[in-house]
């Protein structure tokens, strides 16, 4: 049962030293404020979460400071009359939700005949500043990126959208870490049935911590044991902006660097935020080799072994001549070789993340050229699967978003199998199945494969933005996520007027 603060200052003490026992790094002060200095108060704070509680420097001080020249009986009913004039200050009934108010990195505050704890900001946890991101890489744009702190996340959101419509709705996750989660969308763009479930998701589990957005993201997915993620991530404030416009909605985790948005599908996970700074042209381009890696990172090692296992017909003579003659003193079957090079390659790539700095690309690069070298001076595999794998590595590496290519990569082994033993027909059977598997999966109501399916829901203009990136012109329309109504986000004035 939570513990009601009273106007009893030692009982409220008493209190919170039994709650908070044997905590080397909770600072506790009592303090004498008013102009006799003989009334008490108690502050506590999380000793590097304040930078200083001196009046002449920190809110804090200056509070207490205040205090120290006002009459004894004045005391009270200042406090309680202007909380408000702190920024962000917060009153408690209880000492459990004070301590979660310190636990967020504020000081807390009792006074003596005063029955609640007040919280006063102050300068919070340690934490990152803003930095480069050190993923999504960009030609053109800004390279912001998110950082630890939930509250500087929300920030750089609104330097971009500075726009009352703007909502930010927080709730928390995590039984023991009780961690900030915020829901920022457009209030006036997004679909409230899509902010009605996510919301239902979040209240659905109770785990002990939530320490990354990671958590939140595998306990609200739908469907768990698909490989394709339904939320997509981002550490680029610009790109969740850009999703915010579109009638998408943006999770924020504290102490996560990586926000969710939803709901997400094939085509945004191949969008860039540059697609969108470009021109049209290199934006197609671009866009169009994205989705013919994405293909190729799956299917090209399966396609590989059909061709020279089973339908070496359809190659040319001197083609496969050569492939025969790379083959010669091979001891391994194809699909042996495709695989050990193929997990060699993982291994590779697991490596250079984990590694520290430079060493990571260094064992990248150079462990890829020594080892796929050795292997064909020792006749272990052929030339040209070193090739194939190479190839299929930088498909994967083309696609921007890196938990969607992971489903990828897992499904390359699956093909590698299917066809290895089927030929063509293994190919057929799987990218039937993961076609079919793709046109059955959703996100938060969304069609995955959308706007190849369900065009007509806008009239066939999200077509204007998959393959190719039309000009903006002709982007005259939201996507599909957007509520009905609220779709026009461009339009000409006077002779630019235009119907396209």
């Amino acid at each position: 049962m939570p513990i009601q603060v009273t106007q009893d200052l030692k009982k409220n003490i008493e209190n919170f030293e039994e709650l908070f026992s044997d905590c080397a790094d909770i600072k506790k002060r009592n303090i004498k404020v008013g102009q006799n200095l003989e009334r008490e108060c108690f502050i506590a704070y999380i000793e590097v979460a304040v930078s200083n509680v001196d009046w002449k420097d920190s809110a804090v001080g200056k509070f207490l400071g205040k205090l120290r020249t006002m009459p004894e009986e004045q005391l009270v009913s200042y406090v309680r009359d202007n909380v408000e004039d702190i920024s962000d200050s917060q009153p408690f009934d209880t000492i459990e939700d004070a301590a979660q108010g310190m636990l967020a990195g504020d000081v807390l505050f009792f006074l003596d005949g005063y029955g609640k704890a007040l919280k006063i900001p102050d300068k919070g946890y340690p934490g990152r500043g803003v930095y480069e991101t050190e993923s999504e890489k960009v030609i053109r744009g800004s390279n912001e990126g998110f950082s630890e702190s939930i509250k500087l996340n929300t920030a750089l959101i609104r330097k971009r959208l500075r726009s009352p419509h703007v909502k930010v709705k927080e709730s928390f996750a995590g039984r023991r870490t009780h961690t900030n989660v915020d829901l920022v969308y457009m209030k006036d763009l997004i679909h409230p049935k899509m902010l009605e479930e996510i919301e239902n998701r979040l209240s659905e589990f109770e785990i002990d911590g939530a320490l990354d957005s990671g958590i939140v993201e595998q306990l609200t997915e739908k469907r768990k044991y698909s490989p394709f993620p339904q939320f997509q991530t981002t550490q680029r404030p610009d790109r969740a902006a850009m999703a915010i416009l579109e009638g998408r909605i943006v999770l924020l985790s504290d102490n996560s660097p990586v926000a969710l948005i939803l709901p997400a599908t094939y085509n945004t996970f191949i969008q860039t935020s540059d697609d969108y700074y470009s021109r049209w042209e290199i934006a197609s381009f671009t866009r169009a080799l994205r989705y013919l890696a994405s293909i190729l990172a799956m299917v090209f090692p399966g396609l590989y072994l059909a061709m020279t296992n089973f339908h070496t017909q359809i190659l040319p003579t001197d083609l496969l001549l050569s492939l025969a003659a790379a083959r010669q003193g091979v001891p391994f079957p194809a699909m042996v070789e495709v695989i050990l090079m193929e997990i060699a390659f993982e291994l590779l790539r697991e490596a250079g993340v984990r590694l520290p700095g430079a060493n990571g690309n260094t064992i990248g690069i150079v462990g890829g050229l020594i080892i796929g070298q050795a292997a064909v001076d020792a006749n272990i595999v052929s030339p040209i699967v070193v090739i194939v794998v190479a190839l299929t590595a930088l498909c994967s590496f083309a696609i921007p978003n890196e938990e969607f290519a992971t489903a990828f990569r897992i499904l390359k082994f699956l093909f590698i199998f299917l066809c290895g033993s089927m030929g063509f027909f293994g190919f057929l059977v799987g990218f039937l199945a993961v076609l079919i598997h793709l046109s059955h999966l959703e996100s938060f109501g969304i069609p995955y494969l959308a706007p190849f399916v369900g065009a007509e829901l806008n009239g066939y203009r999200d077509e204007r933005d998959t393959f190719l990136r039309l000009p903006l012109d002709f982007l005259k329309k939201r996507p599909v996520y957007t509520r009905e109504g609220a779709r026009t986000r461009l339009k000409f004035k006077g002779s630019r007027e235009k119907k396209l």
